[in-house]
């Protein structure tokens, strides 16, 4: 597989670009001299500054549009159950259509034995990509940081829980993964490599509460909630393969399978990986009361 070689005037497709990853990594690629061009479904939550294209990974002709004259590509999707399957197809689609890179979010861990549905996806998708011979990378990010913002509800009432114990997990701010993928897309030396996303330490939602109480000068507790307690609290706002799913995300960090501190964001970014104290220092103002 020959290597994507440096970006000069090229133009990168950002999937799922108004998404928590992909609206920071639209700035992070404009600032590195790329032309961008941000694929949405809505034509109502379009990006200033960049092309926008309407497409939809379950339309393949919208999607084949948007990838006309494309370089290199970025490629995440909402979670839904047959997320794999149109990962999959988008990736041979873009090989249909010449492009020189694409870069995949992938997750912590993903293989394809693994108790946790999502991982087993995410594989899936990863040993297609190798299999059909594109050029491409893998980012394997850890817990988002960002996640916590679901959370924001309870935090400005003092608490929040999760069926995670004492464990410690090296969770990541969006913005490192970003900032990740935009050197990956835009550098040569990357092809074929699979990169573990992580923060700077394992951090437990005990010292995530008492990180969002110093930055906010509010007292935050965390509380370990049973699974099915964690479960019955997301019925009716999640569909239940996807709190089905959760559930088992959370019983891979409960096990300790997610504490893991690898050096890729410095060696990518230059800069090294933000901590929870600098989270919630950026995000105070999302935890408190209205």
């Amino acid at each position: 597989m020959n290597d994507f070689t440096a970006m000069t005037d090229r133009t990168v497709l950002v999937t799922g670009a108004t998404g928590t990853v992909g609206s920071a990594l639209v700035p992070a690629l404009r600032a590195r001299g790329v032309t961008v061009r941000a694929m949405t479904r809505d034509a109502d939550r379009g990006i200033p500054g960049v092309r926008n294209v309407i497409a939809d990974l379950r339309d393949p002709e919208s999607v084949a549009a948007a990838l006309d004259g494309v370089d290199a590509v970025f490629l995440n999707s909402p979670s839904a159950p047959d997320a794999a399957a149109l990962q999959m197809r988008f990736a041979d689609l873009a090989q249909q259509a010449g492009v020189g890179r694409l870069v995949l979010l992938s997750q912590y861990a993903a293989r394809a034995d693994s108790p946790v549905r999502f991982l087993r996806w995410h594989a899936e998708v990863e040993a297609h990509l190798a299999g059909i011979g594109l050029d491409h990378t893998v980012l394997r990010p850890n817990l988002y940081l960002q996640a916590l913002l679901g959370f924001a509800g309870t935090i400005a009432a003092g608490w929040f829980a999760a069926p995670i114990g004492k464990a410690a997990v090296s969770a990541i701010d969006t913005r490192d993964i970003a900032e990740s993928a935009a050197a990956v897309l835009t550098t040569p030396g990357h092809s074929g490599h699979t990169y573990t996303l992580t923060g700077p330490s394992a951090v437990t939602h005990d010292q995530i509460a008492a990180a969002l109480s110093a930055e906010t000068g509010r007292d935050i507790t965390f509380h370990d909630a049973p699974a099915e307690q964690f479960a019955a609290a997301l019925a009716g706002v999640l569909p239940a393969w996807q709190i089905e799913g959760l559930v088992e995300d959370y019983a891979h960090y409960a096990r300790g399978e997610a504490g893991e501190v690898d050096t890729a964001v410095p060696e990518l970014t230059g800069h090294p990986a933000r901590d929870v104290t600098e989270f919630a220092r950026d995000y105070a103002n999302a935890f408190l009361p209205a």
